[in-house]
């Protein structure tokens, strides 16, 4: 990896709004120069079909939430899972070439793929590289059912891209309702309102839009959920799930515990911490994937319920993948004439 002495400054161009507010510390942004694959395989829950593929442009966040479970991944690079995953921002941006060159060998074996995993999409460095929407081209190209989820207006840049493409969703991760709620959690996305008015732009022009309530945080934001459902229905979001928090790992417990009690009440993280522990079974992490999402308590079987009596009221469909087309039997380089 090669540091950028003057990267690009992401918030020139667009409104603090539309971008979120700028970290308190110094932005380092490194190149990766020798990524050699960009498309992963990842595990999924069972109504995700068991597998992901996923494309990350992107190694880190600005976006700094505190629950992230993608902060254990730049710990493999030798940096912390705290504020370095906030200011040390990794750029491949060799990815858009790279996936073309893997689409000519796999698009037959390829159902779907996810923009992204590790980290959202559309930080506010997509602004400038554009490798995003670079590999949206790409996958326009070779005619790649595609589902993206981010937190950031920025997607509708790009809507000339997503109306080419032949099956795509677009998810707006939304756990709060209001800005106030948000805060301590995810200190520099955009405003719930701007995901809320990007969706409805993408809605507008035919685009399938969903709601991610993700993650719920047992003991804050379940009273958010009827809200954000109403409101992404009146966006016109078409599909919802939600999830409880998961944390992966002790330095990511350790992270959101720190900045819990830096930016709430004793009492507010006393209460939070409590209700994660009875949900874990006396711990705030899971023991595994199949326990991600699934709690020990009559309280999480009620905030499901008001999930599914909502969603079921407003007409979402839930855990739903994008449709899949058949996958042409031609060589992949023919599908690009």
């Amino acid at each position: 990896m090669r540091q950028i002495a003057n990267p690009p400054n992401p918030y020139d161009r667009y409104s603090a709004e539309f971008v979120g507010e700028p970290p308190p510390t110094r932005l380092v942004v490194f190149e990766e120069t020798a990524t050699k694959k960009v498309i992963t395989k990842a595990f999924a829950s069972d109504w995700e079909g068991g597998w992901r593929y996923t494309v990350n442009c992107y190694r880190g966040c600005i976006h700094g939430c505190t629950y992230c479970f993608a902060r254990q991944y730049h710990e493999y690079l030798g940096y912390g899972a705290g504020t370095d995953f906030e200011t040390k921002i990794v750029v491949k941006p060799n990815a858009p070439q790279l996936l073309r060159e893997e689409l000519k060998k796999t698009r037959d074996k390829m159902p779907h793929l996810d923009f992204s995993f590790a980290t959202d999409p559309y930080l506010p460095l997509e602004a400038e590289y554009k490798l995003t929407r670079k590999c949206l081209e790409v996958c326009a190209e070779f005619r790649v059912p595609i589902a993206i989820v981010t937190k950031s207006p920025l997607v509708t840049r790009d809507l000339d891209v997503i109306k080419r493409l032949s099956s795509v969703s677009v998810f707006f991760s939304l756990p709060f309702l209001t800005k106030e709620n948000s805060n301590p959690f995810e200190p520099y996305t955009p405003v719930p309102e701007a995901r809320f008015r990007a969706m409805k732009t993408l809605s507008d022009e035919g685009i399938t839009t969903g709601i991610g309530i993700a993650p719920v945080i047992p003991g804050y934001n379940e009273s958010d959920i009827p809200g954000l459902l109403e409101r992404a229905k009146e966006c016109g979001a078409r599909r919802a799930f939600m999830s409880m928090l998961h944390i992966d790992t002790d330095s990511i417990e350790q992270y959101f515990v720190q900045k819990m009690n830096e930016r709430l009440p004793e009492t507010r993280v006393r209460k939070i911490i409590n209700t994660m522990l009875r949900e874990r079974g006396g711990t705030l992490r899971h023991r595994s994937y199949a326990e991600r999402s699934v709690g020990k308590t009559e309280q999480w079987e009620v905030t499901k319920r008001l999930f599914d009596f909502h969603a079921r009221r407003l007409g979402f469909k839930q855990h739903e993948r994008p449709v899949v087309e058949e996958i042409s039997k031609e060589p992949a380089q023919q599908c690009l004439f």
